[in-house]
């Protein structure tokens, strides 16, 4: 689980970051960013019903990446808000491919060190 202080809870930064942020996508997974002038990164994961609609696959899906984040937290830059929105065809993908997934979108908007 990530630390309170890499969350990003409030209704108004997570707007922001929907409004304003930078977007990387590939078919599974989109990730919006925006500088947020502290010295961590904040995240938050989201999961529509429609994209999976049993509560228990949304919530490995969340636990599974909020684990990647946290294990690579080192390498991502800090200073971001992200906001990760998870597609259907995440859905019964392995945690190995979910990882690749996760740092290649990272690399390729040069966030990943």
């Amino acid at each position: 689980m990530l630390t309170k202080a890499h969350r990003l809870n409030k209704q108004k930064d997570f707007d922001a970051v929907w409004q304003r942020g930078d977007l990387a996508q590939d078919n599974f997974l989109m990730i919006r960013f925006l500088p947020n002038h502290l010295r961590n990164s904040r995240f938050s994961v989201v999961i529509s019903t429609k994209t999976a609609k049993k509560a228990i696959s949304r919530n490995r899906l969340r636990r599974q990446l909020s684990e990647i984040i946290r294990l690579h937290l080192k390498n991502i830059a800090p200073g971001q808000d992200f906001v990760l929105v998870v597609k259907a065809k995440l859905i019964g993908v392995g945690y190995q491919d979910i990882e690749a997934i996760l740092i290649n979108l990272l690399k390729k908007k040069k966030l990943y060190a």
